[in-house]
């Protein structure tokens, strides 16, 4: 089962921590579900998902200051005695005495959010299907092409970093150059991310490793990106057939989900950079509902029909 550490989401989500006094070292997150304990604060434990994030927004808040001392602090030792991995506090709620007292006797770290209670939420389910996500690493370039996550993937030394590098220059963004990760979010999607220890570096054979974000700035790479297409770079083979219309959609397989890809031959002067931006273009034009190679064929069988007549 994947995990992610609690340091890792403290800090995407910039939290603060209310009781630095315990420690989160060592605290793993397996499920990418919250839970707002409404139900728990109000003394009902059953099927209590205790190995989820714990979530209070102003509505517990207000209920918790409406009960009865003696049940709060019934309900507030049941609730910080369980396994649960953190509690945060939302909409600029914050807890009292009572509950930052109990999160120090039990060792439950305790955060506060100025961010509303549903957009934390969203946020907190949106990261931690990432992070959870079945994952595999491939070798491959991600850019960012007009907004469509392009997967250029190929034999080592056929051009890949350089396609990517041409596209950095006419404005596109690297996500990740030589490992790509890649998460499978949901059954549609899938998300690439670069590695740690190589973001935003591109290695170029004769040059060596570059800094893409200090040479061209912030706006040139990305952490992340949907992968909408896949090109395959491949050597020139005049004996074998190449598709020249485009009627019929290739995919590839990752994780389990397709993905449309495109088999392009390399010769020597042919620009990948253009052809990669024309594929991206195209495959978005496609998604708003037009074909150009559908049109082209719908356009030669009326000049037939009329023809035969």
């Amino acid at each position: 089962m994947k995990t992610v550490t609690l340091n890792k989401m403290i800090d995407k989500l910039g939290l603060k921590n209310l009781v630095p006094e315990v420690e989160t070292d060592g605290i793993e997150i397996n499920s990418a579900e919250i839970n707002r304990p409404a139900l728990q604060l109000a003394g009902y434990f059953e099927h209590f998902a205790c190995e989820r994030v714990q979530i209070i927004g102003y509505v517990e808040y207000t209920y918790l200051n409406s009960l009865d001392p003696e049940v709060k602090m019934k309900n507030y030792e049941r609730f910080m005695s369980s396994r649960i991995p953190c509690v945060i506090y939302a909409s600029r709620t914050e807890p009292d005495e009572a509950m930052i007292e109990l999160a120090k006797k039990y060792k439950k770290p305790l955060f506060l959010s100025d961010r509303a209670t549903s957009s934390l939420m969203a946020e907190i389910i949106r990261w931690l299907n990432v992070e959870l996500a079945p994952s595999i690493s491939i070798h491959g370039v991600l850019v960012d092409v007009y907004g469509e996550g392009v997967l250029i993937m190929g034999e080592s030394g056929i051009g890949k970093s350089e396609a990517a590098l041409e596209l950095l220059k006419r404005g596109h963004r690297l996500i990740t150059d030589d490992v790509v990760e890649i998460h499978k979010v949901s059954d549609d999607t899938l998300v690439g991310t670069s590695p740690e220890i190589t973001r935003h570096f591109i290695e170029l054979r004769g040059i060596g490793i570059i800094d893409v974000k200090t040479l061209y700035g912030v706006e040139s790479v990305k952490e992340t990106q949907n992968i909408d297409m896949v090109i395959k770079l491949e050597e020139w083979d005049k004996d074998k057939e190449y598709d020249r219309l485009g009627l019929n959609e290739e995919y590839t397989e990752f994780l389990g989900n397709k993905i449309i890809c495109h088999s392009i031959p390399i010769r020597p002067g042919r620009n990948l950079a253009i052809i990669v931006e024309a594929a991206a273009v195209n495959h978005r034009q496609k998604k708003m509902g037009y074909n150009a190679a559908q049109e082209l064929y719908r356009r030669v069988q009326e000049s037939i029909n009329r023809n035969k007549h």
